[in-house]
């Protein structure tokens, strides 16, 4: 992809994620994610109303009149979007690969906390932590982000969610807002998410596609592992393999669920031919 596709791609999913993050989701991730506390902000006059138990007494007693002390949220926090690049992200049979959806939710997050004048940052990670941009501000660096998102390639196809896991576990010594990108098609991250989800406020979304829930009875067919390059001729046509295929998807998707249960993490699952809107949106509202 030259600059100039990469350049309008970039435009393309600013325009769309922009609008749903202005419109619909800056105020349900404020309202979802709060800051570090209260801080003091000013004094003013008792009102009907107020809690006596705000009323700074100094003041009152120089005054002559009760006043009270009003605070604001301290709302400065960290995002941390941590997105899986392995190969079996290139996957998809109906509207969009998994890695399309993948960036517009990366990207309509990151407008999100923009919005909240929070601190983005990227994890992109396969088997290994392929790039990592430290958290700042601003609209160039969200479209940093998004273009990264867009055009980045991996030196890896594999995956392991450990290694990104312990990374963010090492670079992130403060609290951060970590939403894990990924189709969890890969087992053995417990403990490294266990940790990182004791010091922050982790969120996976898992990403698949419909046609990876069940294995079709197509005959004799040739295919790809997207992760490992390995060709195998596999018989759709066989009950038995169809099974043995769907129990393993199931077993997949129970440990992303069973884990980020266990970790106290939240857990959210979109199709790519459903709206990842409105998945997000009821997790949101149910926080």
């Amino acid at each position: 992809m030259d600059t100039k596709d990469i350049l309008k791609k970039v435009r393309k999913i600013e325009i769309k994620t922009r609008r749903l993050s202005d419109h619909i989701f800056s105020g349900e991730y404020h309202t979802s994610f709060k800051g570090r506390g209260m801080t003091f902000a000013e004094v003013r006059q008792y009102q009907f109303g107020d809690d006596v138990r705000a009323i700074d007494w100094n003041v009152t007693a120089r005054y002559n009149e009760p006043y009270i002390k009003v605070f604001e949220e301290e709302r400065e926090l960290t995002m941390m979007l941590m997105v899986d690049v392995s190969g079996s992200e290139s996957f998809g049979t109906q509207n969009a690969f998994k890695k399309d959806i993948v960036t517009e939710i990366a990207a309509t997050m990151a407008f999100s906390a923009t919005t909240n004048n929070d601190k983005i940052g990227l994890i992109l990670f396969s088997d290994q932590v392929e790039l990592y941009i430290p958290p700042k501000k601003g609209k160039s660096h969200v479209l940093r982000i998004i273009r990264e998102l867009v055009d980045f390639e991996p030196k890896s196809k594999k995956t392991d969610l450990s290694v990104a896991l312990k990374f963010l576990s090492g670079v992130q010594k403060k609290k951060a807002i970590v939403f894990l990108i990924s189709d969890f098609m890969s087992a053995d991250f417990e403990h490294t998410l266990k940790i990182a989800a004791k010091k922050h406020d982790v969120t996976g979304i898992r990403v698949y596609d419909q046609r990876e829930e069940q294995m079709p009875n197509i005959g004799l067919v040739n295919m790809l592992d997207a992760e490992t390059g390995e060709n195998l001729l596999v018989n759709t046509g066989s009950k038995a393999v169809r099974v043995q295929y769907e129990k393993y998807y199931a077993e997949r998707v129970r440990y992303f669920l069973d884990t980020f249960s266990r970790c106290g993490a939240g857990a959210v699952s979109t199709r790519t031919d459903e709206s990842y809107v409105t998945k997000l949106l009821g997790y949101f509202k149910s926080r």
